[in-house]
């Protein structure tokens, strides 16, 4: 792990486990909530280059991404999203521009595009680290809010370059600092094993990172994307495949089902972080700067990719949802809604909650929606397995049962299964995993893979554990 000071001295971590919480009512059972799509990871041309020819050097617009706030708006919403972040990332003084030009523009494509709820973020050049999505709640202090994160940890905010502030021991300065904030905000690693070199291998993220991360600021430090963007990256400007090309843009190891490795190996980083205990989530994102048929690597925001949250249509709700991993995430919409349910008598959990099980028998139920329309690539992919993944504190995460269409029961475009689970462990938690495949794991993805013939959904897990 990076833990490292600009003297080199070394940090101790303090990974202690966080226990598996307290029992929180069924989000089902909440008035108003429903399914909100999402995308918290979205860059305009505000994504700039820098012209180092002047001293300080000045921005460059659309030097890195090419669209206004407002168009990503437009696309995110034909797209069926409810919800998105602007997350620019910066450089020398970047906090000034976003301040004084993109955050008026944000304010103004929220008043032109109502239907969408708009949060101000950055993508962070994280400390330390890679890259990260900060998500400011909005409020009458978000813009003053994300222009001191900026300017006091984004790495490249300093010039001349400032080594001292690349290091995991200044993030957790930031983490304390967020976590002090009335409305805290929210951090998702981006791409986490992007820059990894092989399989089970770390790049600039480590697991050990993660944990201190979560230690530090537990309501802050929410998660990583379990599904990078750039996913078009496979694809030329006409839709052709580019057989040269990685989705993902992941050039070391690649993504397995375009998913990274940290989430998509049962068993791996992800798992191990849930079986300590920790309330550590996954999502989706685009990553768009510009679109393929325009030469870039991207979708459109929530043409690929989405990340549900199970809240009002508010923004605090959307906040508080993410905070709780009350999500799923899905591409190419293979799923478009999705229940999954643990009962004991009254008693109901739904992802992101705990039941107490003391023992009994536990009711599942798996509801999907498997729409019979075509997806944004002309599709009509059909969810051809459903995985039920089960996870222990201190163990291991394992597949403990595979559904296939003999198992579910069809009303309509939704999908039902029913299960009395009577042999779980004392404590731990279940997750689920789809696929249009028949992959019995996600394979890695070759050069030149066509992003719409691969589709996978994941869940947040529902945790359990006995009383007391």
């Amino acid at each position: 792990m990076k833990l490292r000071a600009g003297n080199g001295a070394r940090l101790a971590t303090t990974a202690g486990l966080l226990g598996l919480g307290m029992v929180s009512a069924c989000t089902k059972q909440e008035p108003d909530y429903q399914w909100l799509a999402g995308d918290h990871h979205v860059h305009s041309h505000y994504s700039v280059e820098w012209d180092k020819r002047i001293d300080p050097p000045t921005a460059i617009l659309g030097g890195d991404a090419d669209y206004a706030i407002s168009k990503n708006a437009e696309m995110a919403l034909r797209h069926g999203l409810k919800w998105m972040v602007s997350t620019d990332h910066g450089g020398p003084n970047h906090s000034d521009l976003q301040r004084n030009q993109a955050y008026p523009e944000l304010l103004a494509s929220r008043a032109a595009h109502p239907g969408l709820i708009q949060f101000v973020g950055l993508e962070l050049y994280t400390p330390g680290g890679d890259h990260s999505s900060l998500i400011i709640p909005q409020g009458p202090a978000e813009a003053e809010q994300l222009q001191q994160l900026q300017s006091q940890f984004d790495v490249r905010e300093a010039w001349p370059r400032d080594e001292s502030r690349d290091s995991v021991l200044r993030m957790l300065e930031a983490l304390s600092l967020m976590n002090q904030f009335e409305d805290k905000p929210l951090v998702v690693a981006n791409h986490p094993s992007k820059s990894a070199p092989a399989r089970g291998e770390f790049g600039k993220y480590d697991i050990d990172e993660l944990r201190v991360w979560s230690d530090t600021a537990p309501e802050v430090a929410v998660g990583m994307a379990g599904a990078p963007g750039h996913q078009a990256k496979t694809l030329n400007p006409d839709g052709s495949l580019n057989s040269m090309r990685h989705r993902g843009d992941y050039d070391g190891y690649p993504t397995l089902g375009g998913f990274d490795q940290m989430t998509a190996v049962v068993g791996g980083v992800w798992d191990t972080l849930l079986t300590e205990g920790r309330r550590w989530w996954i999502t989706a994102n685009s990553d768009s700067h510009v679109h393929y048929t325009q030469g870039g690597m991207d979708f459109w925001p929530g043409e690929y990719s989405k990340t549900y949250v199970y809240a009002r249509p508010n923004p605090q709700s959307i906040i508080e949802g993410i905070r709780h991993g009350r999500m799923f995430v899905v591409t190419g919409d293979l799923v478009t809604d999705l229940q999954f349910e643990l009962r004991i008598g009254n008693q109901v959990a739904s992802i992101g909650d705990t039941l107490v099980t003391n023992g009994a028998p536990v009711e599942m139920e798996i509801r999907f929606t498997d729409p019979d329309t075509s997806n944004h690539g002309g599709l009509n992919p059909g969810v051809q397995r459903v995985d039920l993944i089960v996870g222990e504190p201190g163990g291991t995460a394992r597949v403990l049962a595979r559904y296939t269409k003999q198992d579910w029961e069809e009303v309509g475009d939704d999908r039902l299964i029913n299960r009395t689970l009577s042999d779980l462990p004392d404590g731990g938690y279940l997750r689920l995993r789809g696929t249009s495949t028949n992959e019995p794991e996600p394979q890695p993805d070759p050069p030149g893979e066509d992003p719409w013939q691969d589709l996978w959904f994941y869940t947040n897990p529902v945790f359990f554990k006995p009383a007391g």
